[in-house]
C-alpha cells in the first residue's frame, strides 16, 4: 500500500531528459577514435555555458557580496599547520572515504594537533574503539604514518584519536553527559562530513542523516565554549537541476525556480510518522526530490540539510564545502587510493569487464570530477582562513569550469587503459570491449533489445543448458545496466557548471611552501594521466574480486553461434 501522504501529485521524471528526437547515436570506441580533447577544445568547453561574458562579470559581483571574502585575509592566517597546532578538533563520517582521508592528512602534516574527536555510529565506547581500529589504524590509506613510526605508530594514533560514540540523528548527539561536557569545553573546530550518499536511500533515513543530521551537529556546536568554525560538507549538486555557471553563494530556501519553495520543517514533520514500506519510502523520496527540481534523494537531503545550517547558524563562523563528483586521491597520501565504488565508478568497472557495450549519455556532458587529496586540502585550507572570523562562506571544489571532463573523454582513457592492462576471461583472452553513448532514448532501447533481449531470447529457444545459463547472466547485467541508467541519467545530461571563484581565490592566497603540501589547483590536473596510471590502476586493486570473476556478458554472437553448435 501505497504512503497516505497529503503530498503535491505531480511527480518529475528525469527519465525523457536529454532526449535529443532526430540526433544520431555516438560512438566512442577508440578503435574509431583516440584522439585527445585539444586545448582549444577545451577553452571551448570552458566557455560553452548558459551565460555571456558581461553575465560572468555581474556573476562574479553577486557572489562577492553575497557573503563574506577572503581578499583581504591577513598573509599570516593562511599558515595551515601552525593553525593545526595543538587544536582539538571534532569529525564526523571519519570512517567514510572523505572523512578517512581528512584525518590520515592531519596526522600525517601536523602530528602537533591536539586531539582528533572521531563521532562513530555505535552504541558503546568499546564498540567505537573496535571502529577506530579497524576503519582507521587497520586502512592501508595510513601506511605512511605507519612507517613514520614503526614500532610506535599504534600507540601514536590512539594518543591523537579518540572514538567517541554517538549519532548526528540524536540531539546533542546522544553523548554521555561527561563526554559531552568535555567536548563543550574543548573543541575547537567542528566538521561535519557525515553522510548517506545512496542516491536512492530510505526518505525517513536520508532525512535524519543529511538534513537534521548537520542541524544537530550545529546545535551542538554552538555550545562549545571556544569554538572557532563549524565547516560542513555537503555536495556541489546539493545546488540541483540549475543550468550554467552556479555561483558559489548559500542556499537561504529551497528554491531553484523549478516547483515553488519548499519548507524544510514541514516536510521533515511529513514523514516523521509515515508509515510505509522500505521500497515505498525509497520512491518517495525521488518523487520528492524530482518534484522540486533536484535529481534524487541525496542530493535532495543535503540540500535541505545546507538550507537548515544557512538559517541557524548565529554567529558561528560557518564554511560550507560542496565538492562534485569526489574519486580517488591523486597523489596524497600516494595515488589511487579509493575506498568502495564512486559515482562514475561502475560503469568503469562494467566496462572493463565487458559487461557495458552502451550508455545512454550525452558523450559531451561533462562529468565534474575531483580527487579526495584535493578536497581535503581546500578543506583544510578554508578551516586555517575562516577559523575565528565571523559569517557564511561557500566554496564548490570541482572541475567543470576551468578543466572539464567529458564523458567521451572518460571512455578514450579508460580505453586506452584496458588496451594495456586488459581483463582475462575464462579461457585467458582479453575481454572484449566496446562502448557507444546513446543520447537518444530509442536508439538506446534498440542498443538493449540487440545486446540483451535478443541474445536472452536466441539462448532460451536453444535448448542448451550452458546457454541458458549464460542468458539468466545476461538478464542481470541486463537489470544492472537500467539500474544504471535510472541512476544516472539526471547526471549524464547535466548542464550544469559549478563555478570556483572563491576556492581560486583561496588557493591563490596559500602560501608557497603550503602550494606543495596543500595543493589542489584544479586546472593543473592532467586527465588521461590521472585516469590511467592513478584513478583506474587504484580501482583495480581496490575491486580484485570483480575483476577475478569469470561472470562475462554474452554477446548475440555467441549466442548464435553457440545455437548452431548445439
Amino acid at each position: 500500500m501505497a504512503p497516505s501522504l497529503s503530498f503535491e501529485a505531480a511527480i518529475y521524471r528525469s527519465a525523457g531528459s536529454g532526449s535529443s528526437g532526430g540526433r544520431n547515436s555516438i560512438a566512442c570506441s577508440s578503435r574509431l577514435e583516440t584522439h585527445r580533447v585539444s586545448s582549444t577544445r577545451r577553452r571551448a568547453l570552458c566557455c560553452a555555458l548558459d551565460i555571456t561574458r558581461d553575465n560572468v562579470a555581474t556573476a562574479a559581483v553577486a557572489t562577492a557580496t553575497a557573503f563574506p571574502r577572503i581578499d583581504h585575509v591577513e598573509q599570516q592566517r593562511l599558515g595551515i599547520l601552525p593553525f593545526l597546532e595543538n587544536k582539538r578538533i571534532l569529525i564526523t563520517g571519519a570512517t567514510g572515504f572523505l572523512g578517512k582521508v581528512l584525518v590520515e592528512k592531519i596526522l600525517r602534516a601536523q602530528p602537533k594537533v591536539s586531539k582528533i574527536y572521531l563521532l562513530v555510529h555505535a552504541d558503546s565506547h568499546e564498540k567505537a574503539r573496535q571502529r577506530l581500529e579497524k576503519d582507521i589504524l587497520e586502512s592501508r590509506l595510513f601506511e605512511l604514518i605507519r612507517e613514520e613510526y614503526g614500532a610506535d605508530y599504534r600507540q601514536f594514533m590512539l594518543e591523537k584519536l579518540v572514538a567517541i560514540p554517538g549519532s548526528v540523528e540524536k540531539n546533542d548527539l546522544g553523548l554521555e553527559k561527561h563526554t559531552k561536557e568535555q567536548l563543550l569545553s574543548q573543541l575547537d573546530v567542528v566538521v561535519n562530513s557525515a553522510a548517506t550518499t545512496k542516491f536512492f536511500e530510505r526518505y525517513d533515513v536520508a532525512l535524519a542523516v543529511n538534513t537534521k543530521g548537520p542541524l544537530n551537529l550545529l546545535e551542538f556546536a554552538k555550545k562549545c565554549s571556544r569554538l572557532q568554525l563549524f565547516l560542513h560538507v555537503s555536495t556541489a549538486y546539493s545546488n540541483g537541476l540549475r543550468q550554467g555557471r552556479i555561483l558559489e553563494k548559500p542556499l537561504a530556501s529551497m528554491s531553484n525556480g523549478i516547483a515553488p519553495p519548499l519548507d524544510v520543517w514541514k516536510e521533515i514533520d511529513s514523514v516523521r510518522n509515515i508509515k510505509a514500506t522500505s521500497e515505498e519510502l525509497k520512491e518517495l523520496g525521488m518523487q520528492r526530490a524530482q518534484l522540486h527540481g533536484w535529481q534524487d534523494t541525496y542530493v535532495f537531503t543535503k540540500a535541505m540539510g545546507e538550507t537548515l545550517v544557512t538559517q541557524s547558524r548565529g554567529d558561528v563562523p560557518v564554511v560550507i564545502l560542496r565538492p562534485s563528483v569526489v574519486e580517488g586521491t591523486s597523489a596524497q597520501p600516494f595515488g589511487g587510493w579509493i575506498q568502495g565504488t564512486r559515482m562514475m565508478d561502475p560503469m568503469l568497472l562494467a566496462y572493463g569487464l565487458g559487461h557495458l557495450t552502451g550508455f545512454y549519455a550525452d558523450p559531451d556532458c561533462v562529468l565534474d570530477v575531483i580527487p579526495a587529496d584535493m578536497v581535503v586540502n581546500s578543506l583544510l585550507a578554508a578551516m586555517s582562513v575562516h577559523a575565528g572570523r565571523p559569517g557564511l562562506s561557500v566554496y564548490h571544489v570541482g572541475s567543470s569550469t576551468v578543466n572539464p571532463l567529458t564523458f567521451r573523454e572518460l571512455a578514450v582513457c579508460t580505453e586506452e587503459y584496458f588496451q594495456s592492462n586488459p581483463v582475462l576471461d575464462e579461457n585467458g583472452n582479453p575481454v572484449e570491449r566496446r562502448m557507444t553513448f546513446y543520447d537518444n532514448k530509442l536508439a538506446f532501447s534498440v542498443h538493449k533489445f540487440l545486446c540483451y533481449s535478443l541474445p536472452i531470447h536466441v539462448a532460451r529457444l536453444s535448448g542448451s543448458r550452458k546457454l541458458q545459463n549464460s542468458a539468466k547472466r545476461t538478464a542481470i547485467l541486463a537489470e544492472r545496466l537500467d539500474q544504471l541508467v535510472e541512476t544516472y541519467s539526471a547526471y549524464t545530461f547535466y548542464k550544469g557548471r559549478f563555478d570556483i571563484t572563491n576556492t581560486k581565490t583561496l588557493y591563490e592566497q596559500m602560501l608557497p611552501e603550503e602550494k606543495e603540501g596543500f595543493g589542489f589547483d584544479i586546472g593543473s590536473i592532467r586527465w588521461n594521466e590521472y585516469i590511467t596510471n592513478v584513478h583506474l590502476p587504484g580501482l583495480r586493486k581496490n575491486n580484485r574480486s570483480t575483476f577475478n570473476t569469470k561472470f562475462r556478458l554474452i554477446t548475440m554472437k555467441e549466442s548464435i553461434q553457440g545455437l548452431f553448435a548445439v
